[in-house]
């Protein structure tokens, strides 16, 4: 796992969007101007499942960014708009980096999902802000060279709290092989005026996975239940 802390900006964040051409950059000036305090990156290799080998190596990651709430202490009608435009996308390019240099690549990538978390004087729909809009999934979504929507999960948390993200297939949904999920640990975040903004990506399925598929299923309906005792 690689965690790095940022210290705090200088200036205030700029008050227009930023562009996510060539000069997006992951450094750490661009880190700081949307008020990201950390992020983290961790990495596992799935070797063993149910005490017999993987069928092929397997690789799943976790990006994180932690950063100031933008919206905390605003009310119910705040427009979250602006901020969105100004902060997802430079989330999104980040977190995809980090994804993409601890698989190896977008080739490597076969399943992502994504998540939020707000700190407890924050919004459900703040987290919701800077994950579910096209500023965030759309950019995810290209750098990772995927076409599915992403699946997710939010929360609203203390600090030092896990969420379990959902993945699947980055370019076909609803291959059941590749429906799983990843435990990611937030240390010290979020804080209660903080947000915390994931994205995960899978080299690979489940291990031994054996469910068929949508391809594969026969016909069922209700039928199916037809003399069974009630």
């Amino acid at each position: 796992m690689t965690s790095e802390t940022l210290p705090a900006a200088d200036t205030a964040p700029a008050a227009h969007p930023v562009s996510t051409d060539a000069g997006l950059s992951a450094g750490h000036e661009l880190a700081r101007a949307v008020g990201i305090r950390r992020l983290v990156t961790a990495t596992e290799e799935l070797v063993t499942e149910g005490g017999t080998p993987a069928e092929r190596r397997i690789l799943r990651a976790s990006a994180v960014a932690v950063l100031a709430n933008p919206w905390c202490g605003t009310g119910t009608s705040e427009d979250l708009q602006p901020e969105t435009e100004r902060i997802a996308p430079v989330l999104a390019k980040l977190i995809a980096d980090r994804l993409l240099d601890a698989l190896g690549g977008a080739d490597a990538v076969e399943a992502f999902g994504k998540a939020a978390v707000v700190g407890l004087r924050g919004e459900i729909e703040h987290a919701g802000a800077l994950v579910h809009t096209p500023f965030f999934g759309n950019l995810v979504r290209e750098f990772l060279e995927g076409t599915s929507i992403i699946c997710f999960s939010d929360d609203r948390a203390e600090a030092g709290t896990s969420i379990r993200v959902p993945l699947w297939h980055k370019t076909a949904a609803a291959t059941r092989s590749h429906y799983q999920t990843l435990d990611v640990h937030l240390a010290d975040a979020p804080h209660p005026d903080e947000l915390a903004v994931i994205a995960v990506a899978s080299t690979g399925p489940r291990p031994h996975a054996r469910i068929g598929d949508r391809t594969t299923d026969r016909a069922v309906t209700s039928e199916v239940l037809k003399g069974t005792s009630k």
